[in-house]
Order: C-alpha cells, then sequence, then structure tokens
C-alpha cells in the first residue's frame, strides 16, 4: 500500500472511532480552566503531567508529556482564550494514547516509540475564564512573541527554546464565515506554514511544515471536500508562529473555522483529532518526506486555495425595498454574532446586518432568494408587557400569522429567553426605516399582502432556535 493510501486508511479508521475516544466532558466549547484540571489528575499510562507556568490570574498552565522517540513534538492550544476546539481534541488524543489492546495498538506505539510529545492544552486560561481572545491584560499573545510582556507568552517561547521540537503544533480557531478561495464553500479547516523572514523564503524547516500540510489535507478531503484552506503566508514580525519557524522548529498552524450546524465545534474537534493523530504517525515514521519533491510538495501546498471572506451566515437576495416612495432591489448581507451570557459559559445570538446594495459576488450560509418579494417593517404588538412572562397568556401563533413579532416588556429577561421566535423591545423601539447597517435584522418578507418570511433577529424559522436567538433591546 502506498504512503498516500496508508494514511487514507488510517485516517478513515480514526474518524470512524472517535467517538470511543472523545472526552465526554465537553459537550460545549466555553469550559473553563476548573473544567480541566481533574481531567488532568485522571491521566494515566503513557501520559505524565506537570505545572509548567501560571497565568497573570495563577492559574496554572499545565504540560501533557508522553512518548520516548527521539522526534520533540510540541502543541499548544487556546493561546486565545476564546478558541477551544483544539483543546477538546487534545484530550480526545490524550485519551487515545491512553488506550490499549484495540485496533490501533501498532499506530499508537509507532508514535509513542518514535517522538516525544509536549502538549500545552490551554496556555491562556485567564482570557479562557472570560471567553475572550486576549489576555487579562489585554494583551493578544499571539502579537508578543518579540516583548514577551505576558508570562503565558514568556512561557511559550522557554519551553520551545528548552526542548528545540522538531515540529510545533500552533492551534486556533478561525472566524467561521471565511470561505475556500472565491468559492461559496465555508472554511472548515485552514492551515498555514508560517513564514520565518519578509521574503517568504522557503528553507528546510518550512518545507517540513509545508509537508504534513500537504499529507493532512489530502486526509481531510475525504470528509470535507473542497472545504480546507490556507492563510495569506505575510511574515507577522511579532507573531509566535513566525517566529517559531524562524527559531528553527517547523510550525504547523491549524485553524478550526465552522461547520454549518455545528456551533459547538464537535465536528471540526473530530477532524482536528484526525488530522493531528495523521501528522504525528507521518512525524513518527518519516512518511511525510517520501513520496514528493520539494518543488511537488511547494506546488501542492500553494494548490489549497486561500482564505476568502466572501461569506454572510444569511444573504437575501433580490429584495425590493421602497425608499423614497421608489422600489429599489437589494441584497442584504447578515451576520450572526455570539453575546456572552451571564458567567460567559453560553450565549446567544444578536444579529446585524453587516451590508446591502449588490452582494451577487458574496455567498451565504444559508440564502433566501427574495425576487418578487417586499421588505416592510415588523409589527409591534400595541401594549407593553410587564415582563416576558406575559407573552404566555398571548396567541403569539395568531400574532405572528399577523406580522407581530415584536413585544415591548417593562423588565428585560436575563439569560432566559422566550421559546417563540419573537423581537422583545425593552427601553427601544423598532426602527422606522428596517433596513440599515447594523441594526438587528427583524421585518417581514411579503409577496403582496401575503408574508412569506417573518425575520426576527437574522431567523426566521422555529427549527432555528436550537441556535439560542435571545434578542432584547
Amino acid at each position: 500500500m502506498s504512503t498516500f493510501a496508508q494514511a487514507q486508511d488510517v485516517s478513515r479508521r480514526l474518524y470512524d472511532a472517535h467517538e470511543t475516544y472523545r472526552e465526554k466532558t465537553f459537550t460545549h466549547r466555553r469550559f473553563k480552566h476548573s473544567a480541566l484540571v481533574p481531567l488532568l489528575d485522571s491521566l494515566s499510562g503513557p501520559l505524565s503531567v506537570s505545572q509548567v507556568g501560571e497565568s497573570t490570574e495563577n492559574r496554572a498552565i499545565y504540560q501533557v508529556q508522553a512518548g520516548t522517540g527521539s522526534a520533540k513534538v510540541m502543541l499548544w492550544s487556546q493561546m486565545h482564550g476564546d478558541e477551544a476546539t483544539a483543546t477538546m481534541a487534545l484530550f480526545d488524543i490524550f485519551n487515545f494514547l491512553q488506550a490499549e489492546n484495540d485496533e490501533f495498538d501498532s499506530l499508537r506505539q509507532t508514535i509513542l516509540t518514535n517522538t516525544s510529545l509536549y502538549f500545552v492544552p490551554m496556555l491562556n486560561p485567564d482570557g479562557a475564564e472570560r471567553w475572550q481572545r486576549r489576555t487579562v491584560s489585554d494583551i493578544d499573545m499571539n502579537r508578543d512573541a518579540l516583548r514577551l510582556q505576558t508570562p503565558e507568552g514568556r512561557l511559550l517561547k522557554r519551553l520551545q527554546q528548552r526542548l528545540k521540537p522538531l515540529v510545533g503544533f500552533n492551534l486556533h480557531d478561525q472566524n467561521p464565515r471565511y470561505s475556500v478561495g472565491k468559492t461559496g464553500k465555508q472554511a472548515v479547516v485552514s492551515f498555514l506554514a508560517t513564514a520565518y523572514d519578509r521574503d517568504r523564503n522557503i528553507n528546510d524547516v518550512r518545507q517540513r511544515s509545508m509537508q504534513l500540510i500537504v499529507g493532512m489535507n489530502e486526509v481531510l478531503q475525504q470528509f470535507i471536500p473542497g472545504q480546507v484552506a490556507r492563510y495569506d503566508d505575510e511574515f507577522e514580525p511579532r507573531a509566535f508562529g513566525d517566529n517559531i519557524q524562524k527559531w528553527g522548529t517547523t510550525l504547523v498552524l491549524i485553524e478550526s473555522g465552522g461547520f454549518f450546524g455545528d456551533p459547538e465545534k464537535m465536528e471540526i474537534r473530530k477532524l482536528n483529532f484526525v488530522a493531528i493523530l495523521t501528522a504525528l504517525k507521518a512525524i513518527a515514521d518519516s512518511a511525510y518526506a517520501q513520496d514528493n519533491t520539494a518543488d511537488q510538495v511547494i506546488a501542492a501546498y500553494q494548490a489549497i486555495p486561500e482564505n476568502n471572506r466572501a461569506l454572510f451566515d444569511v444573504l437575501i437576495r433580490n429584495v425590493t425595498t421602497v425608499q423614497k416612495g421608489k422600489p429599489v432591489v437589494v441584497d442584504i448581507g447578515i451576520n450572526h454574532n455570539e453575546v456572552s451570557n451571564k458567567g460567559a459559559t453560553s450565549f446567544s445570538y444578536k444579529s446585524s446586518i453587516e451590508d446591502i446594495g449588490d452582494l451577487s459576488t458574496f455567498y451565504g450560509l444559508q440564502e433566501i432568494d427574495a425576487t418578487g418579494l417586499t421588505l416592510t417593517p415588523a409589527g409591534v404588538y400595541e401594549s407593553t408587557l410587564d415582563s416576558a412572562a406575559e407573552l404566555e397568556k398571548l396567541d403569539i401563533a395568531t400574532l405572528r400569522q399577523d406580522g407581530v413579532i415584536a413585544f415591548k416588556v417593562a423588565k428585560a429577561p436575563k439569560d432566559k429567553f422566550p421559546e417563540s421566535l419573537i423581537h422583545l423591545l425593552y427601553r427601544s423601539k423598532l426602527p422606522a426605516q428596517p433596513l440599515s447597517l447594523g441594526q438587528v435584522p427583524t421585518f417581514l418578507l411579503k409577496k403582496g399582502d401575503e408574508i412569506m418570511y417573518r425575520v426576527v433577529n437574522g431567523f426566521w424559522d422555529e427549527d432555528q432556535l436550537s441556535r439560542k436567538n435571545g434578542i432584547v433591546e
């Protein structure tokens, strides 16, 4: 069996077996440092855990070590506190490495015998506590490789300088609205072989990044065909990825994007599990260097389409609006933006109108062809309710049929929102003009007098309530 065929076979079996190793603690991505500690305490077998540093707020930063081989590999996740997909995947990998007496014994042995693995599964625990990108001092750690003003950044450099790993995996999440090139396909996973100088030269260290990425792209195409992209490789002198490549460690950057219908990123977590283990096998048996010449590798890497910003969460095409008494046909781009609820462990969506006009070169993860439809203001219930609880006394279904989808309340709910797809107004009112940039998209789309869509906060289907609609203004 060729190296390519072997990788495809192994990755398929890993994908199919992921449920066996999935860490069941993680059912959503907004977990905190405290959720990791008992899991780390329970690791055993070939895995050893040690504290290697502390965050600004004195939360322990841990390293998990496995394997005895000469090829050192360092993997770190949640450098940005709100990018947790790979953290979940790392704990799935820990479960995989601890297992025994299954169909993967040979693969496990190959990895543990030929590599020494060093994982840092949550590098920015203070940011994770608040579900924010930056550290508690509001510094973007991935722009702190030169000044080293954060203890977390200093720790990362210290580990890289001490271990001198052959390969480093820098694990992130990216904006879920990136597309693969100029297609309408969502970039589920993106890669980058970071540049180490402004001329973007390619030496043996960077070429190894490309070799590993080409291999991971090939296996992921089985599961997400046409949905793998790569970042532009412009040199960023402040970034850890670029500097670690410059310091002699092959740097592979993996970005988890979006997967439609999977807001908690459980499917992308599985893809991380498969891609990382496939790459670790390639490092362990040097398979990444066996099949292609340097020119072939570079060409295959550059053939992966670049990320592009060609997506909206919702794109309404060809809708008629009335402006100063005259009909105007426009497209409307809408994005669903997460708003953290109290404690930052859950969220609701507050959507916004991002663009209006000719959006024919863009795509929507969901689209409405509104040809022949007219956008009109939403109906607002005439009385002010004391609280959202009083909605239970109303015939919401009949009111919605009549186009009434907004309700004024004297007291705003906190984290518990109505079950119906409605817009609550608290100390606010719907604007007279229902279409302007930055506005919450709540309006009706009508064909003559018939209501075709009742759009509330950028949603229009009761089945979409799982997306945590909770708009209160």
